[in-house]
């Protein structure tokens, strides 16, 4: 099984499917829909083999993380819905979303000196910033909460430059898509958080 996604890397079409399964992930995600999570599974999935091939490690890892965190996202979807079968938006308090903007910046350093020194990881410090963040930006989506879309928005700006510095074309233009989405994913969930007080 290895040796299938391996051989699919080296060549282009397995990452314009995870960034057509990306698309729609996010795009389900601003509409609140239970729905994006089958496509986030298959997009974490392929995404870990094509990080690792280009040597951003602490992607490859991150996408480890993602696939975890979305069987308990979905889990916290399904009991946090509204009467119109969207889920509910739950907005944070400044101090609590300053403590975990404090927590991230921890482990942004911390990962980053570890891949510096033990790897031969290609953009240790950008690429751990992209992990820290998106980190916390999807336990925050999986919470609900509307903070992850700036957090998401901050990614997306870090990753377009990664990625496009990489040789990931693709992925950075997926990227750019996503800036867009995340833009308009901060927009909506604000309305419905105003709906809802």
């Amino acid at each position: 099984m290895l040796e299938f996604f391996w051989g699919m890397v080296g060549s282009r079409p397995v990452e314009w499917i995870a960034v057509a399964c990306g698309i729609l992930n996010v795009s389900l995600i601003i509409r609140r829909s239970i729905w994006n999570y089958p496509f986030g599974f298959a997009v974490v999935t392929l995404y870990f083999f094509i990080f690792w091939e280009y040597r951003l490690y602490s992607d490859a890892l991150l996408q480890v993380y993602f696939f975890v965190i979305q069987i308990y996202g979905l889990y916290y979807w399904l009991n946090g819905r509204a009467s119109d079968g969207r889920i509910s938006v739950a907005p944070l308090s400044a101090g609590v979303f300053a403590g975990y903007l404090a927590a991230t910046a921890v482990v942004w350093v911390i990962v980053a000196s570890l891949m510096s020194t033990y790897t031969d990881a290609a953009a240790p410090y950008w690429d751990a910033a992209v992990a820290a963040l998106s980190v916390t930006a999807q336990f925050l989506l999986s919470r609900r909460h509307l903070q992850s879309w700036y957090l998401w928005i901050a990614v997306d700006v870090l990753a377009i430059g990664l990625f496009y510095t990489r040789g990931l074309e693709p992925t950075a233009a997926l990227y750019v898509v996503f800036l867009g989405l995340a833009i308009t994913g901060l927009i909506q969930w604000r309305r419905a958080a105003a709906l809802q007080a």
